[in-house]
């Protein structure tokens, strides 16, 4: 007949212990891992994000336009500033997406722009419907270009340096400047990917070529708000 073995006090007591600590040690790593499941990713910036830097830039051209409007208002200014509000309020939606800080406007944008906004308020931005009548070019020359602005010739290239970024703005493919009068055709190449778009500068902004969401799209990146490698040539 075969023996049953059977455990002692001391050794069944020893298994229990060891056993509760196996299981003790499963939930502390399931309890870790649920842990740094939840944790929220960090909120990144326009110095740590190229996304994030180009929606800063598009944010910072946008409150230079508003700023600008104020300071020189007309008849169309009121519908034009909340045109570019409702701009601001895309462009931050988008932030969020991004994992950006939502509101990070980069205060550097377009120095002087709130003068060249000024100066060309009666330009301003595209109205939500039509465009502005036609005291735009008389206006927007008031606004003295920079060297190989608006005064260069056609077939040239400008604005060497320039990133470009994109207004948020809908609407067909345009560019707005604050070195070339409305009418002007500039080509917009991004040397990263070679992709380039010729638009029409439609309205005033902050920078020397700002470019509408559909022109933006015609040479972007994939995931990128900001083209710092760029060619702008004036081609009319």
């Amino acid at each position: 007949m075969s023996r049953r073995r059977t455990l002692g006090p001391k050794k069944k007591i020893a298994l229990l212990v060891s056993a509760a600590a196996v299981a003790g040690g499963g939930a502390f790593a399931l309890a870790a891992t649920s842990n740094a499941a939840s944790t929220p990713p960090a909120t990144q910036n326009a110095q740590s994000s190229v996304v994030c830097s180009g929606l800063a830039t598009a944010l910072g051209n946008n409150e230079k336009f508003i700023e600008g409007q104020r300071t020189s208002p007309d008849a169309q200014s009121e519908a034009r500033i909340a045109n570019r509000e409702a701009v601001i309020a895309q462009i931050k939606v988008q932030q969020e997406a991004s994992g950006c800080t939502v509101g990070e406007s980069d205060a550097n944008v377009g120095e002087g722009a709130g003068a060249g906004a000024g100066a060309g308020a009666g330009a301003g931005a595209e109205p939500p419907a039509a465009s502005a009548p036609a005291e735009q070019p008389s206006q927007e020359a008031s606004a003295p270009p920079a060297a190989g602005g608006g005064g260069a010739a056609a077939g040239q290239q400008v604005c060497n340096g320039s990133t470009v970024t994109l207004s948020g703005e809908a609407g067909a493919p345009a560019a707005s400047s604050n070195q070339f009068p409305a009418g002007t055709k500039l080509k917009v190449t991004n040397l990263d990917n070679n992709k380039s778009t010729t638009v029409e500068v439609t309205s005033v902004s902050g920078s020397c070529a700002l470019l509408n969401n559909a022109a933006f799209e015609q040479v972007r990146e994939p995931g990128k708000f900001l083209i710092r490698r760029a060619l702008i040539e004036k081609v009319g």
